[in-house]
């Protein structure tokens, strides 16, 4: 007798058999029931299911009712109970769910409370706004100081230090204490700063961290920064800044710069397009590796974004070990997401391929590029055409003129020299270094105005301006367009029904059912191919359904 067959003759349940029921449906609701164990039990030649009994192994099996053969049993598992533990504890949520940050302010202030209010966490998405934008949406979310958790974005702005250094001065002077760092490709001594002011230690010797960063990034490179000591070089240049004390300099040897890192896969906006099959151990390997290398006094963790937009990804992630999962894409398409109902229409239809790659605004010059949704826009081939021209020429007259009326007619919509215009208008209150720069370097001139293409573009999508739909830019991944075969013929198919909270609660609540289906398949169970489907599902419904 091999060992399987020999387990499951000292495998029994006992319990009321009138509590057994047979078929897929009642199969289905026992797995959907998931505040509640399964029982799969054999019965007359029949796989029957129950919530209630006893296991009966081995020795105990000398009882007075020998009971019926138990074929397999997966506990009660709740959506609260996926991920890290001690995540959800630090950062004060009740689910391992991340709502990750959109630039221009998409991921809003709206937004950001749904999921705090639902006991997830998001992040404001600061990207691209000013410090008065900022400002705002600190003021608003400050009303509820205590009510739940929130972050906000800290994005890498290599063409704009002072924009990134004032950001964190902001932060930190109105007591925000926890953010999301994106796009960066290494560490800035603004970011070094915010994570290590204020280090110091509590009665007992423990160090205490009062800012809190969690950073996305899909470069196993960029992540073992993260997951090192802040540079101290940077630590140096700090306290002669005077920025930072000497013992804040000395505790900072001791701590990550990041505790938790997202590895971000193929992702909506600044991505490497990394598989997320192969990019998770890799960072779960390196995060070992650093804890046994710095020996830090707190766990590193690693959560997995970009491609979850469905139960059975959510699964995969917690499956292979993530701490929690991050969403972007498919909550642009959200009510509370600040945006346009013409990109929430574009958003609700697009299909897995209906994405491609396009040069970034903000590192332009550098060749990083987004993802784009393309479907019903033609930005990403005009992007890329411009991308194309500053690469072939010193300057813009260079080009040829049937390009250039080309690009003035269909992408500036006006004269070279009137866009150019409108971008010294820009940088004279931003950066008036640019424009002298400019003037002086023909071919910086040209990526200055074709970057303020780009940035509009992005610009016009969130106001929903008709008369440049053809230009929209709108950051999305593959994500989206899986959630969309995920939710057709569903109430979630309409981007009007489209709540963050509900879309969260359906991936989290759909994850634990796959999940406990998987147990009972690692016990040999057969499962039904319809008890391991789960379709959206109304905040009720859910809510009904987690009842123990």
């Amino acid at each position: 007798m091999n060992q399987q067959n020999q387990m499951k003759s000292i495998r029994r349940w006992v319990g009321n058999r009138k509590s057994l029921r047979t078929g897929t449906t009642a199969f289905k609701e026992a797995v959907a029931n998931v505040g509640r164990p399964v029982y799969v039990v054999g019965q007359n030649g029949e796989t029957a299911v129950t919530h209630s009994g006893t296991m009966m192994w081995g020795d105990l099996l000398e009882s007075a009712d020998p009971g019926e053969a138990l074929h397999g049993f997966a506990p009660a598992l709740l959506p609260g109970d996926l991920g890290d533990a001690g995540l959800k504890k630090d950062l004060g949520i009740r689910y391992a769910y991340v709502l990750g940050a959109m630039a221009n302010g998409i991921t809003s202030v709206e937004m950001v409370q749904a999921a705090g209010r639902t006991g997830m966490i998001g992040f404001f998405g600061a990207g691209g706004l000013s410090i008065q934008q900022v400002e705002k949406a600190i003021n608003y979310l400050s009303v509820d100081q205590g009510a739940f958790p929130y972050g906000f974005n800290l994005i890498h702005s290599p063409h704009d230090p002072q924009l990134e250094t004032a950001v964190v001065d902001t932060y930190l002077n109105r007591g925000i204490r926890l953010i999301e760092a994106s796009a960066y490709m290494a560490l800035t001594l603004p970011l070094v700063y915010f994570r290590v002011k204020g280090l110091h230690q509590s009665p007992d010797g423990r160090i205490v961290c009062p800012s809190r960063v969690v950073a996305k990034v899909s470069r196993v490179e960029v992540a073992s920064r993260f997951f090192a000591p802040p540079p101290a070089k940077m630590i140096t240049e700090l306290v002669r800044q005077g920025k930072i004390t000497e013992k804040e300099a000395k505790l900072a040897e001791h701590i990550p710069m990041a505790q938790d890192i997202t590895a971000e896969a193929d992702s909506g906006g600044h991505t490497d397009n990394r598989p997320a099959l192969t990019m998770l151990p890799t960072f779960l390997a390196l995060r070992d590796d650093c804890m046994r290398q710095y020996n830090f006094p707190v766990p590193l963790r690693v959560g997995l974004g970009g491609g979850i937009a469905t139960p059975e990804a959510a699964a995969a992630a917690f499956a292979m070990g993530a701490a929690y999962v991050l969403t972007g894409s498919i909550n642009q398409a959200c009510v509370e997401a600040d945006t346009s109902d013409a990109v929430r229409a574009l958003l609700a239809q697009a299909a897995q391929a209906d994405v491609a790659m396009a040069p970034a605004a903000d590192m332009f010059e550098m060749g990083v590029k987004v993802q784009v949704l393309k479907r019903g826009t033609m930005f990403a081939m005009r992007a890329a055409k411009l991308y194309e021209l500053y690469r072939a020429h010193e300057d813009y007259l260079q080009i040829p003129e049937q390009v250039r009326t080309m690009v003035e007619r269909d992408m500036l919509q006006g004269s070279y020299e009137a866009a150019w215009e409108q971008t010294r208008a820009f940088f004279a209150e931003r950066d008036p270094s640019q424009i002298q720069r400019a003037e002086k370097d023909p071919r910086y001139k040209m990526a200055l105005v074709f970057r303020s293409y780009l940035g509009q573009s992005s610009r016009w999508a969130k106001t929903g301006d008709p008369k440049r739909k053809m230009d929209y830019q709108i950051w999305c991944g593959p994500a989206m367009g899986a959630f969309n075969a995920w939710v057709k013929g569903s109430f979630l198919e309409k981007a009007e029904n489209r709540l963050v909270a509900t879309i969260g609660l359906n991936l989290l609540y759909g994850a634990a059912g796959i999940i406990r289906c998987s147990w009972l398949r690692y016990q040999g169970v057969s499962v039904p191919p319809q008890a391991a489907v789960f379709r959206p599902l109304t905040t009720e419904e859910i809510e009904q359904r987690l009842k123990c």
